[in-house]
C-alpha cells in the first residue's frame, strides 16, 4: 500500500474521532470524583491516601463503537512539608482499541496560606500521553488477496510505523479557597505536545491544543460530622470548559445528606444544550460510590439509538481513620 493510501486511511479515522477524541479531553460528569482531571492543584485535599476509579461510558446505545473512559487516582497532603502530591493514569477507548489515548501523569502542589481563613493552591502535573491506532483492527488492501480472500499479511510500512506516538505533556493550575467559597483556574497541554501520527499535514492538528478550565463553588453545611455521623451539605458549583474551538459549562448542585448523595447538573455546548446530568451515591467509612447518567438533549444524539452516558465511580478515602481533622475548607465535594 503507497504513502498517499496510507494517509488517507489514517486522516480518515482522524475525522472520525477527532471532536472527542483529538480536539478535546476526555471530561467526567462526575469531575469532583476525578479532581486530577480538572485542575493539578486539587492533588492533596486530604491528609491521608485519597485512591480513585472512575469509568465512562459514553452514548451507549451506539452499538459496535464504544467509547470509554477508565481513570485511576491516588493523592494525599503532606502536612509537614505543605505539599499535595499524586498520580493519575487515564485511558480514552473508541471502538475496542480502534483508536486509543493513554496518559500517566504526576502531581505536586504547594499550599500558601494567606490568612487562617483563605488559602493559594499552586499545582504542576508532567506526564507522558500515548495516542494510538489498533492497526491490527483494519483491514488494508495487501491483506486481501483474489483468491484466499483475507490473508492477513500486512506489507504496508507506512502504517506500521504510524500506528502510535508518545509525547511528554505539562500543564499548571491554581485554587483559591476558604472555609465556604473555592475557585480555580487551569492550563493543560502547556507545552502543546505533538501527538500528530502524520508529520506536515495541513489538516490533522499542529498538536494537543490549550484547555482551559475555569471552576468554581461553594459549601454550605447542614449538619457537622463527627467520627460516627457524617455530616450533611449542599454544594452549589459551576465548571467552565474550553479547548480550541469546543466549550461547555456546567451548572448544578451536590448535596450530601449522611451517607446518601445525590445531585443534578445542567451540560451547555454553547452551540447547543447537551445533556442533563443526575447522580445518586453512597458513602460509608472510608468507601464512597456514584452512579451517574447524562440523558442527552441535543440533536441529533437523542434518539432510540442514544442511550445516554454512564458513569461510575469509586473513591477510598482513609481520612475516616485519622482522630482529629479540621479542614477548615470547602471541598468535601472532592472527597
Amino acid at each position: 500500500m503507497n504513502t498517499a493510501r496510507s494517509t488517507i486511511i489514517i486522516l480518515s479515522l482522524a475525522f472520525l474521532f477527532s471532536q472527542n477524541l483529538v480536539a478535546q479531553d476526555p471530561i467526567f460528569s462526575q469531575f469532583y470524583s476525578a479532581p486530577l482531571q480538572i485542575n493539578p492543584a486539587f492533588a492533596g485535599n486530604t491528609y491521608t491516601p485519597r485512591v480513585a476509579l472512575n469509568y465512562r461510558n459514553q452514548w451507549s446505545g451506539w452499538v459496535g463503537l464504544p467509547y470509554e473512559t477508565y481513570a485511576a487516582s491516588y493523592d494525599q497532603f503532606i502536612e509537614r512539608l505543605n505539599i499535595g502530591v499524586g498520580l493519575m493514569a487515564l485511558t480514552d477507548d473508541a471502538g475496542n482499541g480502534l483508536f486509543r489515548i493513554s496518559k500517566i501523569s504526576g502531581f505536586f502542589s504547594y499550599r500558601a496560606k494567606v490568612n487562617d481563613q483563605f488559602f493559594l493552591k499552586l499545582g504542576v502535573e508532567a506526564g507522558a500521553w500515548q495516542t494510538r491506532i489498533g492497526v491490527d483492527k483494519l483491514v488494508f488492501g495487501d491483506e486481501l488477496d483474489r483468491i484466499d480472500g483475507f490473508t492477513g499479511d500486512l506489507q504496508s510500512e507506512e502504517i506500521l510505523r504510524l500506528d502510535n506516538k508518545t509525547v511528554f505533556d505539562v500543564s499548571a493550575g491554581l485554587l483559591a479557597y476558604g472555609p465556604m467559597f473555592y475557585g480555580g483556574v487551569s492550563i493543560k497541554h502547556i507545552n502543546n505536545p505533538d501527538d500528530r501520527l502524520i508529520e506536515e499535514t495541513e489538516n490533522v492538528s499542529s498538536g494537543l491544543p490549550l484547555r482551559f478550565s475555569l471552576h468554581g463553588g461553594a459549601q454550605l453545611t447542614l449538619k457537622e460530622g463527627n467520627r460516627k455521623k457524617l455530616s450533611s451539605f449542599i454544594s452549589p458549583n459551576i465548571l467552565f470548559e474550553n479547548q480550541s474551538d469546543l466549550s461547555q459549562l456546567n451548572l448544578g448542585v451536590y448535596a450530601a445528606l449522611g451517607p446518601i448523595f445525590a445531585g443534578g447538573w445542567f451540560r451547555h455546548t454553547f452551540g447547543n444544550a447537551d445533556a442533563v446530568i443526575g447522580l445518586i451515591g453512597f458513602r460509608q467509612k472510608a468507601f464512597k460510590i456514584g452512579y451517574s447518567y447524562d440523558f442527552t438533549v441535543s440533536s441529533p444524539l437523542n434518539t432510540t439509538n442514544n442511550q445516554g452516558t454512564h458513569e461510575i465511580s469509586f473513591v477510598i478515602n482513609f481520612d475516616h481513620n485519622r482522630s482529629k481533622i479540621n479542614y477548615n475548607d470547602c471541598f468535601q465535594l472532592f472527597r
